[in-house]
């Protein structure tokens, strides 16, 4: 996918625009469109991670796409970048996508946590899981992007996009390959983040896992075809 350029907004310290309160679980104002999305995120105080994060990251794609791809929230090199899934992990997603059919400029690419959270070890910044608090904090802006998008899928990418989109927490493994109904219009497919790829030691493994994982996006396509999308 191209990437526009933006200028790197630096937090919106002293902003004059109404910003969700910190705290709040209520859901923020509607959108008139996505291109809103980006500008909203860095006005939001709805948790803490906005402090120390270069910027909000917004979820990027077909505006109306019918696959949505939630990950867990952005790392290092998206927020600088301010785009979702530039890093590592959205390398080996495109290299797995491409594999499956699946294009990704086609599809809505986000996270359920928009902010960046890390560890300072040194000039190293480490990611660190997001808490319920904060899943539940940044949920409006991807309940915004669901109702914006209206995908026919939305494939959570880990246990904390699953958490995200379905208000509890589940396992992988319970879930993984079963979409289950999300709206009257949606259906949700809990699988595994590209991440946990990354982190496997042994590269037999790896590799088996990444052919298991491209499979599964080949079935997530099927799905889709036979439901007219």
């Amino acid at each position: 996918m191209t990437h526009s350029s933006h200028p790197l907004p630096r937090r919106a310290a002293g902003s004059r625009s109404r910003a969700p309160r910190a705290g709040t679980t209520d859901p923020p104002p509607q959108l008139p469109a996505l291109a809103d999305l980006r500008a909203a995120l860095n006005r939001c105080r709805r948790c803490a991670l906005w402090r120390e994060a270069t910027q909000g990251v917004p979820g990027e794609g077909a505006p109306h796409a019918p696959l949505m791809l939630v990950g867990e929230q952005p790392g290092d090199s998206e927020d600088l970048a301010g785009h979702p899934f530039v890093g590592p992990a959205g390398a080996l997603l495109d290299r797995a996508l491409a594999a499956a059919g699946i294009e990704r400029r086609s599809t809505y690419v986000t996270n359920a946590v928009k902010h960046f959270k890390f560890e300072q070890r040194g000039k190293r910044r480490l990611h660190m899981k997001p808490s319920i608090h904060e899943i539940a904090a940044c949920n409006g802006w991807l309940l915004e992007e669901l109702r914006l998008v209206r995908p026919k899928l939305v494939l959570a990418l880990g246990a904390s996009a699953a958490r995200g989109l379905l208000g509890r927490t589940v396992t992988i493994a319970s879930l993984r390959g079963k979409p289950v109904p999300l709206n009257d219009t949606t259906h949700a497919w809990v699988t595994i983040h590209p991440s946990y790829l990354l982190r496997m030691p042994e590269e037999g493994q790896r590799r088996a896992e990444l052919q298991r994982f491209t499979d599964e996006l080949q079935e997530v396509r099927r799905w889709l075809h036979a439901h007219g999308a």
